[in-house]
């Protein structure tokens, strides 16, 4: 009986270790989600809404617009570059045209039109108020289901022609 009793108390204690060692399995990311936001970064960048654009990405987002040369650390300096942009161009919107998020829902991408009008001055570009058309795509990196850094590449030269500013 003794034996027996020291044989369930060491199986007991394996069992209870092996139990307690065992790693949490991360649950599988939602990639249907990621690929919503995706379609909401579209919209919201259509939206002229600087809330709705904004709460789509981290608190510490790194958001780059590679053809300006713009980049913006935190949410509030993206909200800064956002209300630049919506109040430097009329009618602008953005079409999505695919989109992209990897299966282990880390990245992500956008490849999309945006079209408008540049009613204000940015440094090197002044306001013509032509219309313009240009495609672009946008790489991104989810964190908890946000977008903690973004990456946009567009054709600034072809921007440039058909405002007006170059040959």
């Amino acid at each position: 009986m003794h034996r027996n009793a020291l044989i369930l108390t060491v199986l007991v204690t394996l069992l209870c270790g092996c139990a307690s060692s065992r790693r949490q399995v991360a649950a599988p990311p939602d990639t249907g989600a990621l690929g919503l936001l995706l379609d909401e970064w579209t919209a919201a960048w259509s939206s002229n809404d600087v809330s709705r654009l904004t709460r789509l990405f981290t608190e510490d987002v790194y958001y780059e617009d590679v053809p300006l040369g713009a980049v913006s650390r935190g949410r509030p300096a993206l909200a800064g570059f956002a209300t630049s942009v919506f109040d430097g161009f009329a009618n602008l919107k953005f079409e999505r045209k695919s989109r992209f998020v990897s299966a282990d829902g880390r990245v992500g991408a956008i490849e999309w039109v945006f079209r408008g009008r540049q009613v204000k001055d940015f440094p090197g570009m002044a306001a013509t108020d032509k219309p313009f058309e240009v495609r672009g795509s946008t790489i991104v990196e989810f964190r908890d289901g946000r977008i903690s850094r973004n990456s946009d590449y567009w054709d600034l030269a072809t921007y440039m022609r058909q405002v007006g500013l170059a040959r």
